[in-house]
């Protein structure tokens, strides 16, 4: 054993310095809260420009030069970000509209309900449960929430289109470095993090149209009120990893129960299940995990904490910035093979790839 060796094993014992490191990390994440309103914007900013970067290199190729190739990164980005944009203030304005219209039969529903409840001999707690959850009020709050949440992206998008600027004007000079992160260990696993991000999004985005159609007509053919925004919905929520389908679901079906009573509400969250779980849950998490190797537990986990520590744009972006934490503290380091197997990455060095320590 080398002396250098030798006087760490003396030094603090494993369990101190895992606690040193937990201390660490409760107090950087506490900061990224602070600190969410800046930080969240800048974070989609960037999973925007990695998706987009990869359009450079077709144009440089064809003999561009630097600042249209540039141009047209940034380009592309804003297109992501209007259609998203566009996508959200339809709906919402959509559902917002609509409320009124069903406010009675909100109303009716909530009083059957709490009627149904009581007669099963269930506390009056349960039954005021029940009310408020379909009580048109809290429906038309919830609305304002949405709206209010779409101003605030609105409100933040000034600074996600000055960051997509600089970020890809960055990208075009750190494109044409030889050493981006300073070594080849490092560089590496700055690819793997990229090309990860740019698999995990196309994944989502493909399996997301398919399922939004697919549960539009079906809303269509009910005959359930404005299927184009539960089908946006269902496109947007397949972001989410594995709560999304039920995010999606719960609003069809609940309007599903006010237009046509029991029956059609189960018919909804039956047909939801069959084609939410069959593409969502049995055949996408194979594609999704060819593409970043989380484990489900750690996808999940990721959702409610980095929903927490940046806020609803969290949900979205938790796969990137779970993959982010793991390129920048796990991947560097050789020892923490442990936590790359309990990561879902256990196959790093037979996969041919020097990782230094950072």
């Amino acid at each position: 054993m080398s002396e250098a060796s030798h006087e760490a094993s003396a030094g603090l014992s494993r369990g101190t310095r895992v606690l040193i490191a937990l201390a660490a990390a409760v107090l950087v994440f506490g900061g990224v809260w602070l600190a969410r309103d800046i930080l969240a914007p800048a974070a989609l900013a960037a999973v925007v420009v990695i998706i987009a970067h990869p359009v450079r290199r077709p144009l440089e190729a064809r003999g561009w030069p630097r600042w249209a190739a540039t141009t047209a990164v940034i380009v592309v980005a804003y297109l992501i970000l209007a259609l998203l944009a566009v996508l959200l203030l339809f709906a919402a304005a959509q559902f917002a509209g609509m409320l009124p219209d069903y406010a009675d039969d909100l109303e009716a529903v909530a009083a059957s309900v709490t009627d149904a409840l009581a007669a099963m001999g269930l506390a009056d707690q349960a039954a005021d449960a029940a009310s408020s959850v379909l009580n048109a009020d809290t429906l038309v709050g919830i609305a304002t929430g949405v709206a209010d949440a779409v101003l605030g992206f609105a409100t933040a998008f000034f600074f996600v289109l000055a960051y997509v600027i600089f970020m890809a004007a960055d990208a075009a000079r750190f494109a044409r470095a030889g050493g981006v992160f300073g070594s080849p260990g490092a560089d590496a696993v700055g690819a793997r993090y990229f090309t990860g991000v740019r698999r995990y999004y196309v994944v989502n985005a493909t399996f997301g149209a398919i399922v939004a159609v697919l549960d539009g007509l079906v809303l269509w053919g009910l005959g359930i009120p404005i299927p184009i925004v539960w089908a946006i919905l269902a496109f947007v929520t397949n972001f989410v990893p594995n709560i999304g389908f039920v995010l999606g679901l719960i609003p069809p079906a609940v309007l599903a129960l006010v237009v046509g009573g029991w029956p059609l509400a189960l018919v909804v969250v039956l047909v939801y299940c069959v084609i939410n779980v069959t593409l969502q849950v049995l055949v996408q998490p194979k594609f999704v995990s060819d593409a970043v190797d989380l484990s489900l537990t750690l996808s999940f986990f990721s959702v409610v904490f980095w929903a927490f520590v940046i806020g609803p744009v969290g949900a979205i972006l938790s796969i990137p910035l779970t993959l982010l934490v793991r390129a920048l503290v796990v991947e560097p380091d050789p020892t923490a093979e442990t936590l790359r197997r309990l990561s879902g990455n256990p196959k790093l060095k037979e996969a041919g790839h020097v990782v230094e320590p950072s």
